[in-house]
């Protein structure tokens, strides 16, 4: 299911498809695979599409593949430090659906005092906000936003001609991060239920390659989501760190802070059903029982 065959040339521009090529940044990691890319949209007066990490270098890469070219738009699908700071950087009106937090359910904005730890850009402040299905209109191209809350409560995805610009909400390489507060899984599972109804055949990510086979992702990442639950349901009853270390065997212990959010953020979703419940306030140091 998974392409993990992704070794791009750093800084240097690649062309994907007519009228768009991407940059990929120098921040690879165990989050970010082999970097976050950027993608330039037009042959005159081009759009940019998620700037990237506050990253002299990768800025600088960034002019070397325009060329001269006009930037006249900077589109941010969200507000993660790997995505947005370069945006203040280009002469541009910077689009997006809102700072962070923007769209953010009241069930997350209760949860008082929690950090989603993967780095949030608290800076970002969009000059122009997209709704939803808004259409802008560039110089040969243009971007339809749909928002796409789960990873974070105010990602975009940006369709085009070509395909869509999915950010971190569907990838190739993996599954996404969904991490609480500014990750939502109630809003996550909704915003893959609504690409399954779109047609974009190619998915351009914010991470990895091209994903080529969209809808076969997009219904993957919702199985597996439902396998998950099924097994935090049958490690219950215990705390987040049991329940991680159970369900999440064999992972590499780089990781196992976010798979450990990826826990809470299913037992959130599971209370608002009705499924779980807890002893005590329901925060991430609680302990968790099934409502059978």
């Amino acid at each position: 299911m998974f392409n993990i065959e992704h070794k791009p040339e750093i800084g240097v521009a690649k062309w994907l498809a007519d009228g768009l090529e991407v940059v990929t940044a120098p921040n690879a990691s165990p989050m970010t695979f082999t970097g976050t890319q950027s993608y330039i949209l037009g042959e005159r007066n081009v759009a940019l599409i998620d700037p990237g990490p506050k990253d002299n270098a990768h800025f600088a890469a960034l002019k070397k593949a325009l060329k001269g070219r006009r930037v006249s738009h900077v589109f941010v699908t969200h507000s993660h430090v790997d995505h947005s700071p370069l945006a203040a950087a280009f002469e541009a009106p910077v689009l997006a659906f809102g700072p962070s937090g923007a769209g953010m359910s009241a069930v997350m904005q209760g949860l008082e005092g929690l950090d989603g730890g993967e780095g949030i850009d608290r800076d970002f402040n969009p000059d122009i906000l997209l709704a939803e299905g808004e259409v802008v209109q560039g110089d040969g191209w243009a971007l339809e936003a749909i928002h796409t809350p789960g990873h974070m409560s105010n990602h975009l995805c940006f369709a085009f001609e070509g395909g869509l610009l999915s950010g971190d909400h569907v990838m190739a390489w993996s599954t996404t991060l969904v991490s609480p507060p500014d990750g939502d899984l109630t809003q996550f599972m909704a915003s893959l239920r609504k690409l399954q109804t779109r047609s974009e055949a190619r998915y351009f990510p914010g991470h990895g390659p091209v994903l080529e086979d969209p809808q076969a992702m997009l219904a993957y990442q919702i199985s597996h989501r439902l396998a998950r639950e099924a097994q935090i349901l049958e490690a219950l009853p215990g705390g987040v760190p049991a329940i991680t270390a159970q369900v999440y065997k064999g992972l590499d212990s780089r990781l196992l802070p976010m798979a450990a959010r990826n826990v809470f953020s299913h037992l959130i979703d599971l209370k608002q059903r009705g499924k779980v419940l807890s002893d005590g306030p329901f925060s991430f140091g609680g302990h968790f029982e099934r409502i059978d």
